[in-house]
């Protein structure tokens, strides 16, 4: 059975058609000279900011649960240095849990609007508690009183049920600072190997990848 809205493979016009734009955004070999793969990602990310309709920071996160399998969800980065890609979440979420049980993960980056993706792989570990405090004070004030009313991934009995919530924690922080609760925290993945892919007409893609060894990175290009 065929499901008319899953778009079908492209036809040979449609590659002429894009080739040539392809080659304008990702034309040269520029990448496969490169030694810093946090550099070449901050250069992408930026791109991604300037070319995305939103969430440019927005990245799929894999981790592992109790059962072995996988789980996966959007969340957003929110720092990138020398020693990893951090987010934030509440600890006590499936995402948390699964993270405390099985301290690595999978991040991955799809920029559809300049056709490029990125591919991440390593440990976890957590953020400070002043880092944590430094950006939940940056959120808006009624994202820090989500914070408190929102028991992540728990039943929720209904919307009403998190407007009272949310109307409840309101009243109870009014005319002061919201604090961090001490369940809401980040933690930061320490890559091991980062890979970088870019469209290429007939699915003849460029696939970079940066492997960790020691305070250095080997790079491998690999078959599309």
């Amino acid at each position: 059975m065929t499901y008319a809205a899953i778009p079908p493979s492209p036809t040979r016009e449609e590659y002429d058609r894009d080739y040539a734009a392809a080659l304008a955004a990702n034309g040269d070999d520029t990448i496969f000279q490169r030694e810093d793969p946090f550099g070449l990602f901050i250069e992408w990310l930026a791109d991604a900011r300037a070319h995305e309709i939103n969430d440019s920071n927005a990245m799929g996160l894999s981790t592992i649960g109790e059962d072995g399998m996988p789980d996966s969800r959007m969340v957003l980065l929110k720092d990138v240095d020398l020693r990893g890609f951090t987010f934030y979440s509440n600890a006590r979420s499936a995402k948390g849990q699964q993270l405390a049980g099985h301290p690595a993960a999978a991040l991955l980056f799809h920029w559809k609007s300049l056709r490029r993706q990125v591919r991440i792989r390593g440990t976890i570990e957590p953020v400070t508690a002043d880092e944590a405090d430094v950006y939940f004070a940056s959120r808006v004030r009624e994202s820090r009183i989500g914070a408190w009313a929102s028991e992540q991934s728990q039943p929720l009995e209904s919307r009403e049920a998190l407007e009272v919530a949310v109307a409840e924690q309101g009243a109870r922080f009014a005319g002061q600072d919201v604090p961090r609760p001490e369940n809401w925290t980040g933690w930061r993945v320490v890559p091991s190997v980062i890979e970088f892919w870019r469209d290429r007409p007939f699915r003849l893609h460029d696939r970079l990848r940066f492997q960790r060894h020691g305070a250095t990175w080997a790079t491998t290009r690999l078959y599309p």
